[in-house]
């Protein structure tokens, strides 16, 4: 059994839901009332979408993303 591992992004939404999404997957896109509600559906979203591709005889994609976060000062903004 080969394991896979997917970066899921999770968002807060206009509707006070929360969206999420697999960047490497897509239209792998699901949604819940709370992050953890969101995150359960995101394995249910998986699967299907998975099977899906196994189904059609098609190459499981692989996450290949990399996932980084930049932190700017407030000054440096506004003094720009």
């Amino acid at each position: 059994m080969k394991n896979l591992t997917y970066r899921i992004i999770v968002e807060p939404d206009e509707n006070n839901t929360y969206h999420a999404y697999v960047p490497a997957l897509p239209g792998c896109h699901t949604w819940g009332e709370s992050i953890e509600e969101a995150r359960t559906n995101m394995r249910d979203a998986l699967s299907v979408y998975l099977r899906s591709i196994i189904a059609d005889g098609e190459k499981i994609p692989e996450d290949r993303g990399l996932e980084m976060f930049e932190t700017i000062s407030m000054p440096t903004l506004v003094s720009a």
